[in-house]
């Protein structure tokens, strides 16, 4: 039996590159098959959807999304997420999206989060306006490629 994986994306298409996650999810959508276990959804701001929708049995996840900017916008970096809580307290947050944020609202719902693979690039404007900047809409296509390499690695655990 396949793994069951959630590919999630995330971030707020009128704050310009903040929008990354749901972009590289249309063209996910575009490249992958939904079946054998994969479902990919573009979450938006719907923080606690994704929560609820953790709540499911998810073997893994991974998350779409734009990171801070280290210096170098349209970098994709891909890593494993460090799901050790915050120091605050578990709580549910409604309008929280940072990954951060949705998994203390998971905790607070009672699941606990699946191994979670993040594809994130470093964006060079979140102001308001829609559309990606050049960097990071070049580093679309880098992107959707981690995405399937993610999902192939986690196929084979």
């Amino acid at each position: 039996m396949s793994p069951q994986i959630l590919i999630a994306g995330i971030g707020n298409i009128f704050l310009g590159d903040d929008g990354f996650g749901p972009e590289v999810l249309r063209h996910v959508h575009a490249k992958l098959s939904e079946s054998d276990g994969l479902r990919a959804t573009d979450y938006g701001i719907g923080g606690m959807h994704l929560a609820y929708d953790l709540l499911d049995d998810w073997d893994a996840l991974v998350l779409v999304d734009a990171i801070p900017n280290r210096g170098s916008p349209g970098t994709v970096h891909v890593f494993e997420a460090d799901h050790e809580p915050q120091d605050s307290p578990a709580a549910l947050d409604a309008h929280g999206m940072d990954p951060a944020t949705v998994f203390a609202s998971l905790r607070a719902l009672g699941g606990a989060p699946p191994r979670t693979i993040v594809v994130g690039c470093e964006v060079a404007d979140v102001g308001e306006g829609m559309g990606l900047s050049e960097a990071v809409r070049a580093a679309v296509p880098e992107a959707v490629a981690a995405v399937e390499s993610a999902v192939a690695m986690l196929r084979e655990v």
